[in-house]
């Protein structure tokens, strides 16, 4: 398994070629002529830069998941910061990507549950979009199978952006002549939903976090990379605390479904994974997260009813809520005060490096 120690960035060389492909001198886009109603499956690619997408230590870069169909380029990913920060892709202008994705949040929000127009209320928590490049199924019940889909989702929610359905959004989005010729110069076509998704989706792969701490003491062996308290976090995060056993792998997640028992216990039990699968067995069942940057994600849970890893921890130590569906994983654990405290310490350690580049556009194609 490779690895590599670079964080990554958006070089000023690609983004200085991506505004020489427009004709003008800033990336952010500007005016243009309307594009002529291309069959986007018909529609020749313009040649465009490769993104070398660099791995921060700690990942694999075996394991990234990039559709044949949706190569990275610099152009794209230029395209799909744009989209991600601009609220005029929601129906009243208010609500972008990133209105719910915050790099000082790890890309959530920092609210129990997301808001969108006109101030509505989700009822989960905006779920980290660090390291989407190694995972395949999105959301917390895995209702996306690719992040393109993802990528698309929320924008015809009607408490998140809001649009009744994608023609209404692409209608508005013909209307910006800086996006119709993005979007010839990236994919050849008009403004397209499928190139929306994409071009979002590639923007995402771009957020990434490893190099941490945790993966310094861990991978590299520097010994003083972490504090003798977090050193004993680490070993009950392997054992006696079992998180190891959802929260696995160098991304520190299974990529699988569990029930914990959350809202069993106050009548607010959301079906989760049921709803897409309709399997009895995941009832009440949702993805395990990557614990990377988990310090900085606060609240947790699908609902966000912990304002803290101490309260997390407690849940796990009691096992969860006992309910006829729970993960059999889930045990109570019989944690020490300091062992808690060691678990929490560990915990900290795993931010790191490869989200830092992400900054929101100065202007937006007009």
């Amino acid at each position: 398994m490779t690895r590599r120690t670079l964080t990554i960035s958006i070089s000023a060389c690609a983004v200085t070629v991506f505004g020489l492909l427009m004709g003008f001198p800033s990336v952010e886009a500007q005016g243009g002529k309307a594009a002529g109603g291309e069959n986007p499956a018909r529609a020749v690619q313009p040649a465009q830069g490769e993104y070398k997408l660099k791995i921060p230590f700690g990942l694999e870069d075996s394991a990234v998941v990039i559709p044949a169909d949706n190569p990275l380029t610099n152009e794209k990913v230029e395209l799909g910061r744009l989209l991600f920060f601009d609220k005029r892709l929601s129906r009243n202008s208010t609500i972008a990507c990133a209105s719910c994705h915050m790099a000082q949040f790890a890309f959530t929000d920092g609210r129990k549950v997301s808001t969108g127009i006109h101030g509505l209320k989700g009822d989960r928590s905006a779920p980290a979009s660090i390291n989407r490049v190694f995972s395949t199924v999105q959301f917390w019940d895995g209702r996306a199978a690719t992040l393109e889909e993802q990528s698309i989702g929320p924008f015809t929610n009607p408490v998140e952006h809001g649009f009744a359905n994608y023609d209404e959004m692409i209608a508005k989005m013909k209307k910006i002549a800086g996006y119709r010729k993005l979007f010839q110069q990236v994919f050849g076509t008009e403004v397209t939903i499928d190139g929306v998704g994409k071009a979002i989706a590639s923007f995402q792969r771009t957020i990434l976090s490893g190099n941490s701490p945790a993966d310094r003491f861990d991978q590299g062996q520097e010994e003083n990379a972490i504090s003798t308290a977090a050193q004993n976090g680490l070993i009950l995060f392997r054992e006696k605390a079992r998180c190891a056993r959802c929260h696995s792998g160098f991304n520190i997640t299974d990529e699988k479904f569990h029930n914990l028992g959350i809202g069993w216990d106050d009548n607010t039990v959301d079906l989760g994974r049921y709803m897409v699968t309709k399997n009895p067995e995941e009832l009440g069942a949702f993805k395990t997260p990557t614990l990377r940057e988990i310090a900085r994600s606060a609240p947790y849970m699908h609902d966000g009813r912990f304002k803290t890893l101490e309260e997390v921890v407690n849940f796990y130590n009691k096992g969860g809520v006992k309910n006829p569906h729970q993960d059999n994983l889930i045990i109570p654990l019989e944690l020490t005060e300091q062992e808690k405290h060691d678990l929490v310490e560990f915990l900290h350690t795993l931010s790191g490096e490869g989200w830092q580049h992400v900054k929101a556009p100065t202007s937006f194609p007009k």
